[in-house]
């Protein structure tokens, strides 16, 4: 159950009312707490005379009118634009991408203030009474009401100016590159700084096959909890998939070694599915949502290499920063006994979802095959491992093979081959290189 209830906070987290209904609850709050506390007659002291509003009810009543009118009118007209926006920065950059503009703070605080100063204007409204018996005129919610339509004026401004900024291409890629670094750092380990995992020696012909009739992204796995059951009644889970990946119904997801009463309904208290792709524990996720933007910028209707060549810049940003740690071996302990293991996401992994669809989409566009070369050079010039630097290799072989076929150009072609050329110098010279940490 810890699993499904990682996915509801998620799930709220991205969630694009909860914000806005929350600053609506507490401004509709607010305007009650200013009406009962004028009743009480507990004005603060402190506050000068000449800030408080003096006018009669008619002016109250005229003031709070127009403060809940222009505010629910701006609120429509501002997100109908916006979403007008949205629609066309979707069909250059993808629909996925609309996620980090749905979680964006600074929209979900402005429709927030925006609704819920309209909010405030009707509850404290209601509370004006004017004629001769008992006239009652809320001098300290009126002038709240007039500071809360000044806070709207200026994040109108801003709302404005933060959208314009946030449809602009350069901006999305960096904002996708800064959840890839963030993923890394989480996902990975520092260098030298790996768990050790003991020898796992099992005969897994003999396991017993888990399956689920339910179909969907794997998003969430309570990997302590499955570590303590499995160590429990001593055995052992192999996941068959890892977070991210999509589970089809009927097939097997785990193997449990040896077979064990309740191993179904344990996975399926352990794991959450869901209806879209992406996880906590994925880091593909991110990186695909940058080689859709490169693959779209390289479709005929958009035609546009310079942003391709910016999201590769971003990618071998985000391999240099891998070369100095270490992806996760996928084991869980439990008791110092490897009790899950998950399958672990390797190097060659995130090269494949880093670069073929972006070398495929470019097989006719020499600018962003030789920048791509010239990316791989580059993450060849920080990276030590021979495993990787093979992996590396191999992806810059694609890139040739890919040229040759779609080249026209033969001085294209050798320029490629010399930026092909100097790749391989470079991984002979890391590879007999005697690194020195300063």
């Amino acid at each position: 159950m810890i699993a499904r209830a990682r996915r509801l906070l998620r799930s709220l987290a991205d969630a694009f009312w909860v914000l806005p209904a929350a600053i609506v609850v507490i401004l509709a709050g607010l305007g009650l707490l200013v009406v009962e506390i004028q009743i009480w007659g507990a004005l603060p002291d402190w506050l000068p005379s000449d800030w408080i509003y003096g006018g009669g009810e008619t002016g109250a009543r005229t003031l709070l009118g127009a403060v809940a009118s222009s505010t629910i009118g701006v609120a429509g007209t501002l997100f109908s634009i916006t979403i007008a926006a949205l629609s066309l920065a979707s069909s250059q950059m993808g629909p996925r991408l609309l996620r980090n503009f749905v979680r964006d703070r600074g929209n979900q605080v402005t429709l927030g203030v925006l609704l819920g100063t309209f909010a405030y204007a009707l509850i404290v409204l209601r509370s004006v009474r004017g004629g001769e018996e008992n006239p009652f005129v809320p001098s300290l919610g009126v002038t709240l009401g007039l500071a809360l339509s000044g806070a709207c004026i200026a994040l109108m401004i801003y709302f404005v100016h933060h959208v314009a900024t946030r449809i602009n291409v350069d901006t999305v890629i960096d904002l996708v590159h800064d959840d890839i670094q963030r993923d890394i750092d989480r996902l990975t380990s520092p260098a030298g700084e790996a768990d050790a995992t003991p020898p796992i020696d099992l005969d897994w012909r003999g396991a017993g096959e888990v399956r689920f009739e339910a179909s969907g992204y794997l998003q969430q796995i309570d990997a302590a909890g499955l570590a303590e059951w499995a160590a429990e009644h001593g055995t052992t889970i192999r996941l068959l998939i890892r977070p991210g990946q999509f589970v089809y119904p009927g097939a097997a997801i785990a193997l449990v070694c040896p077979p064990v009463e309740g191993a179904r309904k344990a996975l399926h208290d352990g794991t959450a599915l869901s209806a879209q792709g992406g996880s906590p524990g994925d880091l593909t996720y991110p990186v695909l949502q940058l080689v859709e933007v490169a693959v779209r910028a390289l479709s005929p209707g958009i035609n546009d290499p310079r942003t391709a060549i910016s999201v590769l810049d971003r990618l071998g940003g985000a391999l240099a920063g891998i070369a100095s740690r270490e992806l996760r071996s996928g084991v869980i302990q439990h008791e110092g006994e490897p009790r899950l293991l998950i399958p672990a996401l390797t190097y060659g992994d995130v090269l494949q979802a880093m670069f073929p669809m972006i070398r495929q989409a470019a097989g006719r566009t020499p600018a962003v095959l030789l920048h791509l070369m010239a990316v791989l050079n580059a993450v060849a010039g920080v990276e030590r491992r021979d495993e990787r630097l093979s992996a590396l290799r191999r992806t810059a072989e694609e890139v040739v093979e890919e040229a040759r076929v779609g080249f026209v150009n033969r001085f294209d072609l050798e320029a490629l081959d010399a930026a092909h050329r100097a790749f391989l110098a470079t991984i002979a010279s890391r590879s007999s290189a005697t690194v020195v940490e300063c």
